[in-house]
Formats: structure tokens, sequence, C-alpha cells
């Protein structure tokens, strides 16, 4: 021990003091690092649970959804043990249109349904029952001949609409026609992006009482 803290014995409690604060501020930023960790540790794990029992983020491309989803929106979807239903809005693939490239639509009848579309009136029936339908952009515009009026949907399938019905490429048209369930890559949960758009993706589609 040096002579000045021999002559000062006051000193010591003081430097141990300074040495005490001095390990407090080091544990403090270990806490600090660890509850930062943790919370990144349980983001990702939220992230992975996410991906795995709900399913996968995609964009919407086109018009062909509007007014209920816009161009360039990003939807989560949910993939694992979905089951088609009316009215959902859906992610599907199907080799007969554009490749197989990722498309959204909503679901007008399931299988063993029949859906009729009548563009006098502006109404779709399924199984003689008139849709409510407040969702779509416009009164629909006849289409040629070519296109379905009249739909038998099998087991196992699905008939789609989009709700701009005068932009969209649909069930009606001969390239998609009747959907396998096995095509739909998930039911559309949230808009993601753009912020301003966020929120739930609501499944409406009942017939008229």
């Amino acid at each position: 021990m040096s002579e000045e803290r021999k002559l000062d014995p006051a000193r010591e409690p003081e430097e141990e003091r300074e040495e005490g604060a001095k390990l407090s501020d080091s544990e403090a930023m270990k806490v600090d690092m660890y509850f930062w960790l943790q919370a990144l540790v349980m983001a990702l794990v939220g992230l992975i649970l996410v991906f795995t029992f709900i399913g996968r983020i995609i964009g919407v491309d086109g018009e062909s959804m509007m007014p209920t989803l816009h161009n360039k929106d990003m939807l989560l979807l949910q993939s694992i043990g979905y089951e088609p239903s009316q009215g959902d809005v859906v992610v599907l693939s199907k080799n007969t249109f554009r490749d197989g490239a990722p498309i959204v639509k909503r679901i007008i009848a399931v299988g063993g349904q029949t859906v009729d579309i009548d563009y006098g009136t502006n109404t779709v029936y399924v199984d003689g029952l008139a849709l409510d339908e407040p969702y779509i952009l416009e009164p629909m515009r006849e289409l040629p001949a070519e296109y379905a009026t009249h739909i038998e949907v099998p087991e196992g399938s699905v008939f789609v609409m989009g709700d701009n019905r005068n932009n969209s490429t649909d069930g009606r048209s001969p390239s998609i026609g009747v959907v396998d369930e096995r095509c739909i890559l998930g039911r559309a949960l949230f808009v993601l992006l753009p912020f301003q758009d966020a929120g739930v993706v609501e499944s409406i589609s009942q017939p008229r009482e």
C-alpha cells in the first residue's frame, strides 16, 4: 500500500465506490445487450412461426381486385391448414394463365355449387341465390360468348372472379375456368404494405335474403 493511501485512509472507500460504480455500468451494459438479444431472438422466432404456420408474403400484380386490393399491395397469406371457403380472397397459380404466375381473386363458389352470371341485372347466382357483392368496383359488362355464364364447380375445385369484373381475367375465361384447390397458394389475411392501407382482408360474399 502506498504512503499516500496510508496517510489518507478516507480515500480508500471512495476509490472502492468508484470501482463499484464502474462495475455497475459494465453490468448494466451487459444486461441491456442481453435484453436486446433476447428481443431479437423472439422476433426471429415469431417470424419463423408466422411463415411456418400461416404462410407467405406476396405482392398484388394488377388491378383486377380493385377496390378491395390495389396494384403493388403486399399481402400476408394463410397457407397451412387453409380450407377454401366462399367469399375468401385467395392467391392462386394456374399454368394455363400467365405461365403460372400468382394471381389474386375471390372465391365465388366451391366444389358442388353451381354459378350463373346475369349481365343484364349485374347479378351472380350461386345455387340459384343472388350474391350480395358490395365489394365489386362497377356493374359488369357482358363478355363474348366463349366466356362462361353457367358453371358447375366439380368437387375439389373453386370458381373465382375478380372484384374489378370489367378488368379481370378470371373463372369466366377459358384460360382459367374452374381452379383445382391444389392451385391455391393461400388466403389473403392482411394487407401489410402500403402502411396507409394496412388491415384485414375481409371475406364477404353472402346470398341476398
